[in-house]
């Protein structure tokens, strides 16, 4: 399973308390120094190169606070709401059911304020390890957006640019989930006004890739025939 600590590991900390300031609504969040320098972004950042050493403060202006408690959550638990749950029955990994008992697709999406609209909430989570310099938490991100269903094209796309914008050309894991999310969903794309737009917009090496991904699907149809 994912994870870096157990719940119970908080109460054996010692370490100084480190005080974050997160977002345009300059949200407030504790952890222990311990926790965060797991990250080398953090530990950086505890080493003086961001911090306010005499208030122990960092600030963290461009992150969303929703994003960040989910982060803060993973180093503590191992994980972030929704939980990844194993169905023993089924011998499946689920996403836990929200707490009103339904689904927990609520909690799929975040609005973004650096692009003024919602985004999957594991895609900004995998970018945001991605900074960080958490290679486990990107996949656990990664693992529970491919449970994710039912999702509106629009989503998926301004998604998928965010990604793009916000993983290095090297990344060979969020862009390939996303070329092959849109071809294996592409009757659906093919009829949608927001595909078209999106492509006339351009701006993005997402639709070269997804150029690229469906001429190799189209080859292997074809060797395959």
């Amino acid at each position: 399973m994912f994870g870096l600590l157990h719940a119970d590991r908080a109460s054996t900390l010692t370490s100084p308390i480190i005080t974050l300031v997160v977002g345009r609504e300059q949200r407030l969040f504790a952890a222990h120094e311990e926790i965060l320098c797991v990250s080398p972004f953090f530990l950086a950042a505890c080493r003086g190169q961001f911090m306010d050493v005499s208030s122990k403060r960092i600030a963290i202006p461009d992150e969303e606070p929703e994003i960040f408690s989910s982060v803060l959550e993973y180093l503590y638990k191992g994980d972030y709401y929704p939980r990844l749950v194993q169905n023993r029955r089924r011998n499946t990994w689920e996403l836990e059911a929200a707490d009103d008992g339904g689904p927990g697709a609520s909690e799929s999406t975040v609005y973004h304020h650096g692009v003024d609209g919602v985004l999957l909430k594991d895609t900004v989570v995998y970018c945001t390890a991605e900074k960080y310099g958490l290679e486990e938490l990107k996949g656990l991100a990664l693992r529970k957006q491919g449970l994710q269903s039912g999702i509106q094209c629009s989503t998926i796309l301004a998604s998928a640019r965010y990604a793009y914008a916000h993983t290095p050309d090297t990344d060979s894991k969020l862009r390939a989930h996303y070329l092959a999310l849109i071809i294996r969903s592409r009757s659906t794309f093919k009829r949608s006004g927001t595909m078209q737009l999106e492509m006339h917009a351009g701006g993005s090496q997402l639709f070269f890739d997804l150029f690229v991904a469906l001429c190799n699907h189209v080859d292997d149809v074809a060797s395959a025939a």
